[in-house]
C-alpha cells in the first residue's frame, strides 16, 4: 500500500500538484453493522502535464480518519471537466465505471489510518483545451463522514520543441522486481513516494512466501511467457490478478531450472564480474525510472513489438482483408511454429513460409480470455503503424534490427512495409518503405556508426540481437552494456557539420522491455474489460522503463502509470502528430499515460557524464559472430 501523505504541494515546473480535502458531511453507512465517527480524507494527485490532445493522469487516495474499522461499500465519485473524457480507471480492489463521473466502488474493510490502494485515473484532453480546468472528486459510505478534494490542473504543452529525437531501445524479458533490485532505487526517501516499488519476496499458489534469490543476468533456462502463462501468473479472482501464480509459470530446460526459478532478482554482477547490471542502476539513478509501466499485450516477443510499432497487434482494420475466420477483434496473440524457411532461417509475419502456424485471440471477449484462434500460414497483416503517420508529416525513421524473419522485427509483419517477394517457402521484404527505413546490420552495430555520422533520424527504434537482448537463456550478459554504448554515443556525439546540432541536447532516449519473461512481479496489471476501448488481451505486466534526456527529471523515480501505447502518444505529442489510427483506437488513443511525468522541459537541461560498461562501443562495432535472435520461444 502506496499511502498520499495528507498536506497540500503545489509544483510549478515539475508538473505534480497534490491538493488533499478533509471535510465532513453527510454521508451514511452503505450497508454496514458497525458506525464509525469522523472523517474520510481524500487526496488528488496529478502525475505529469495535461497537454491539448493529449492524455492526462491523476491518483486518487482514501484514508479512513475515523476511529473505527468501515464496513460496507465506499464510493469514489470523480466529477470531470468536461474538457476531460475519461479512459480507464483502476486500483486495486476498486470496481469502476466510467463517464462524465467517474464513479468506483470497494467493499473491503479499513483499518483505522488506513489508505486504500491507489485508483489510477487516465482521462483524454480535448484538442481545444486551456486555461486551468478543476477536477472534484468526493468519497462516502462505509462509516466515516463523507470527504471532498479538488485540484486545479494547468493545460498547456508537453515541450516547447526541445526534443526533436526519440530514440527507443527495446530490450527483452524483465520485470521491475527482477531486473532493478537496486538499493538506490529502493531506499530513496521518503518511501512510499521517492522510492522504487521493488520486492524482494512473493506468494506462490500455495501461500507461501518466497523470498527472491540473486542470479545472472545470463542464465541456461527460460521461463513460459505465453498467455496461457500470463493467466497462470495473474489468478484473476473475478476483479483483480491476486499476482500469486507465478510458481504456474513452467521453466526449460528442466534439468537446468533451479528450484523456484520464477522468484529471481539479477544481481549486479552474478557469476562473471565482466559483465555487469550496473549500467542499468546508473541510468535509472541518474536520469527517471518508472515504476508503473506496463507491456501493452498480455504475452510474448511478437505481438509486443507490434505493440511497440504500431499500438495494435491486430491482424486487420474493420471493413479490412481479414484472414478467414477472422475480424479485426482478432489480434496476434503467440510466437509461431513451424516457421523455418528453406534456407533454415525463420520466417515470421509477411515472411512466413506455408508449414507457420501462428495464435491469435478474440479481444471482444472477456478477460480471463481463452478465445484462440490458429491461423496456418498467414502472418502478413496491415494496418496502419506510426511510420505511416511519421511518413504523412515529412518526419524521418529507422528501424534497427540483427536480421529479417525473426518475430522482434515488426515492420516485417506489416504488408505495406515489407511488401514480401520471392518464392512462398524463401520471402524477403522487398518494399520501398523496408528497404529505405528498415536497417538489418547483423551484429556490426551500424546505429552506432549512424549516429556517429550524424544520421540520426526523427524517430528510432533499436532492437538487440540475442547476445545483447537480456533475454533469458539467450543473452551472453552484454545487454547493459550494448544500451550504454548507444547512450554514449548519443551524450557524447560531436556538433553535426552544418547544422551544428548536438544530439544529446534534443533527443529522449526510451529504454524499455518487450514484455515480462515468465519472471515473478508483484504489482497487478490494470484490466481493461470494459470502457470504449474494451480489450481482454490488455494489459500485461509490469516491464521497466528508463527515459534519459537532458529534460528528464534527474533521480527520480515515476510511479504515473504507462504502456507501449504511452511511448507513441509521448512522439505524437512532442511532433504534433495525429494519432494512428483515431477511428478504430489503438493503444495511443487511450494510453495509460504519456510520459509526461518523467520530464520538466523548464529545468536547466542535464550535462550528459558518459556512462561506465565492461564493453565500449568499439566491441559492439567490431562483432563479427552470426547474430542471434533475442527471443525464439
Amino acid at each position: 500500500m502506496w499511502p498520499t501523505a495528507r498536506v497540500a504541494v503545489l509544483c510549478g515546473t515539475c508538473g505534480l500538484m497534490v491538493v488533499v480535502g478533509i471535510l465532513s458531511g453527510c454521508g451514511g453507512v452503505s450497508g454496514s453493522s458497525v458506525t464509525s465517527s469522523g472523517p474520510w480524507s481524500l487526496a488528488l494527485t496529478q502525475l505529469g502535464q495535461f497537454a491539448p490532445g493529449g492524455t492526462g493522469q491523476y491518483s486518487i487516495t482514501a484514508t479512513n480518519e475515523s476511529t473505527g474499522t468501515t464496513s460496507g461499500t465506499v464510493t469514489i465519485s470523480d466529477t470531470l471537466p468536461s474538457v476531460f473524457t475519461a479512459s480507464s480507471a483502476s486500483g486495486t480492489g476498486w470496481s469502476c465505471n466510467l463517464g462524465s463521473t467517474v464513479s468506483c466502488n470497494n467493499q473491503n474493510s479499513l483499518a483505522p489510518g488506513a489508505s486504500y490502494p491507489v485508483i489510477t485515473l487516465t482521462v483524454h484532453v480535448a484538442t481545444g483545451a486551456s486555461g486551468t480546468q478543476t477536477d472534484q472528486a468526493t468519497v462516502s459510505g462505509g462509516g466515516p463522514t463523507s470527504g471532498s478534494g479538488s485540484i486545479q490542473t494547468m493545460i498547456g504543452s508537453s515541450s516547447g520543441g526541445q526534443i526533436q529525437h526519440v530514440v527507443i531501445i527495446f530490450q527483452e524479458n524483465r520485470t521491475p522486481d527482477n531486473l532493478f533490485h537496486d538499493p538506490v532505487l529502493m531506499n530513496r526517501t521518503p518511501c512510499p513516494g521517492a522510492c522504487a516499488d521493488i520486492a524482494s519476496s512473493g506468494q506462490n499458489s500455495s501461500g507461501q512466501t518466497i523470498t527472491l534469490q540473486p542470479v545472472s543476468l545470463a542464465t541456461n533456462y527460460d521461463m513460459n511467457h505465453g498467455h496461457d502463462e500470463f493467466l497462470d501468473e495473474c489468478d484473476w479472482d473475478g476483479t483483480e490478478c491476486i499476482m500469486n501464480g507465478a510458481d504456474k509459470v513452467t521453466c526449460a530446460p528442466s534439468g537446468n531450472c533451479p528450484a523456484n526459478p520464477q522468484f529471481a532478482y539479477v544481481a549486479l554482477t552474478g557469476t562473471n564480474p565482466s559483465y555487469s547490471i550496473q549500467p542499468y542502476f546508473t541510468m535509472a539513478e541518474t536520469y527517471s525510472f518508472g515504476d508503473r509501466m506496463f507491456q501493452t499485450n498480455e504475452g510474448p516477443s511478437m505481438p509486443a513489438h507490434q505493440y511497440i510499432l504500431s499500438g495494435t497487434s491486430a491482424v486487420c482494420v474493420p471493413g479490412g482483408n481479414c484472414f478467414p475466420g477472422t475480424t479485426s477483434t482478432y489480434y496476434l496473440a503467440g510466437n509461431p511454429t513451424s516457421d523455418h524457411r528453406a534456407d533454415s532461417s525463420d520466417g515470421s509475419g509477411c515472411l512466413a513460409p506455408p508449414s507457420a502456424q501462428v495464435t491469435l485471440i478474440d479481444t471482444s471477449k472477456t478477460f480471463p480470455n481463452g478465445h484462440y484462434f490458429e491461423l496456418n500460414g498467414q502472418e502478413c497483416m496491415d494496418h496502419p503503424t506510426l511510420t505511416d503517420v511519421l511518413d504523412a508529416n515529412g518526419l524521418s525513421w529507422k528501424y534497427y534490427a540483427a536480421e529479417d524473419g525473426y518475430i522482434w522485427n515488426a515492420p516485417d509483419g506489416i504488408q505495406h512495409i515489407c511488401e514480401p517477394a520471392g518464392p512462398d517457402d524463401q520471402l524477403y521484404c522487398n518494399g520501398t518503405e523496408w528497404n529505405e527505413h528498415v536497417v538489418i546490420e547483423g551484429t556490426g552495430a551500424q546505429v552506432l556508426t549512424d549516429i556517429q555520422n550524424c544520421q540520426l533520424p526523427s524517430v528510432t527504434w533499436i532492437i538487440p540481437d540475442g547476445a545483447a537482448s537480456d533475454h533469458a537463456y539467450d543473452n551472453n550478459g552484454t545487454g547493459p552494456a550494448w544500451v550504454t554504448a548507444i547512450v554514449n554515443q548519443i551524450g557524447t556525439n560531436a556538433a553535426c557539420p552544418g547544422t551544428g546540432e548536438t544530439y544529446w541536447n534534443d533527443t529522449a532516449i526510451i529504454l524499455t522491455w518487450d514484455d515480462w519473461g515468465g519472471w515473478y512481479d508483484h504489482v497487478p496489471p490494470p484490466i481493461r474489460n470494459s470502457g470504449p476501448y474494451q480489450n481482454s488481451y490488455e494489459y500485461g505486466f509490469r516491464v521497466p522503463i528508463v527515459v534519459i534526456s537532458p529534460y528528464a527529471k534527474p533521480a527520480y523515480v515515476s510511479h504515473q502509470y504507462n504502456d507501449f501505447g504511452s511511448i507513441l502518444k509521448f512522439i505524437e505529442e512532442m511532433f504534433s502528430l495525429p494519432e494512428i489510427n483515431p477511428q478504430v483506437g489503438y493503444a495511443d488513443s487511450y494510453a495509460l499515460g504519456d510520459l509526461s511525468d518523467f520530464f520538466d522541459f523548464t529545468q536547466t537541461p542535464l550535462t550528459f557524464t558518459p556512462i561506465p560498461a565492461p564493453q565500449d562501443k568499439e566491441y559492439f562495432i567490431n562483432r563479427k559472430e552470426k547474430p542471434t535472435p533475442p527471443d525464439n520461444d
